[in-house]
């Protein structure tokens, strides 16, 4: 699709503005993803702002986003169409109580399609965002599915026929790697790994996402969260719950880290029981400690 990005400098500005921070390697790879007709495929740890590019984009392009959830057991009528059999039902007993009988063309027309978001996407008038989640969740057999859609943008109904987008969406793939995703989809793509971002770049995204924050409380709250993502956890914080864990203690009228707060907010920052007690108590006073220390 056309976009208003003219240069690099210009769509990194723009994601700016809504509060996406990304560094150059990822800009250069959304602006070619744009200019090239290309799905982007972005993978990383959950929590590091994937999905946000998607919902950013929609926003810049002035466009609907269009969400697929990926799940284990995903299938084409929950991702791309089924028929909508209660108001056939309901149709069938209209006609009959006027003496007719319907067609089964009629019933199987386009009044009586359910749209899903992989349809909706194709048949949107202007080209949408299309914005498949989490797509190492789904079956292997979804992914080849889905291989051939983001071939040629096209759907066959069979009881319609070929429905083809005149213009295709914008596509974003997200994957926390929870399986490897096969070599053929990644091909379709433009890809991109998303890591955690530096001290620097974390610090700029929490003052930008919770402006009610301290400054000072900020530099605390972000060196915590950077010292914790090199503990030994099953699942350390991303950038959601560094920015969760700021408006919290923001609510709690906090203006610095104490052993105590830290204590009672953890459940807001990390979420497994195990990693919740590895680092309470003596962990807490010695990553807070790391923390004054390199203030």
């Amino acid at each position: 699709m056309k976009t208003p990005m003219k240069s690099i400098d210009e769509l990194q500005a723009a994601l700016r503005d809504r509060h996406y921070f990304a560094d150059r390697g990822l800009a250069t790879t959304i602006f070619l993803a744009l200019h090239l007709g290309k799905p982007l495929f972005l993978e990383g740890e959950a929590g590091v702002g994937k999905t946000e590019v998607a919902k950013v984009l929609a926003a810049i392009l002035d466009t609907e986003l269009i969400r697929l959830q990926c799940y284990e057991g995903l299938d084409v009528h929950h991702a791309v169409y089924e028929w909508n059999y209660t108001r056939q039902m309901m149709h069938i007993r209209l006609m009959e109580t006027q003496g007719q009988r319907p067609a089964e063309a009629e019933l199987f027309g386009p009044d009586f399609l359910l749209r899903r978001p992989l349809l909706r996407a194709i048949e949107h008038v202007k080209p949408a965002v299309l914005l498949i989640d989490e797509v190492d969740r789904s079956d292997e057999e979804f992914e080849a599915f889905l291989l051939e859609i983001l071939s040629d943008f096209q759907i066959t109904i069979p009881e319609i026929g070929t429905i083809k987008a005149v213009q295709p969406p914008v596509v974003v793939v997200t994957s926390n790697r929870t399986r490897e995703v096969h070599d053929a989809l990644k091909r379709r793509c433009l890809y991109a790994w998303i890591d955690y971002p530096s001290f620097e770049r974390e610090l700029e995204i929490v003052l930008s996402k919770v402006p009610d924050a301290p400054a000072a409380l900020a530099r605390e709250i972000t060196a915590f969260v950077q010292e914790l993502r090199q503990a030994d956890l099953y699942k350390v914080p991303g950038i959601a719950e560094t920015l969760e864990w700021t408006a919290a203690l923001v609510a709690l009228d906090r203006d610095a880290l104490d052993e105590s707060v830290v204590g009672d907010t953890l459940g807001v920052l990390l979420k497994y029981r195990d990693d919740i007690e590895k680092v309470q108590g003596d962990e807490v006073a010695t990553i807070l400690g790391r923390v004054r220390a390199g203030a």
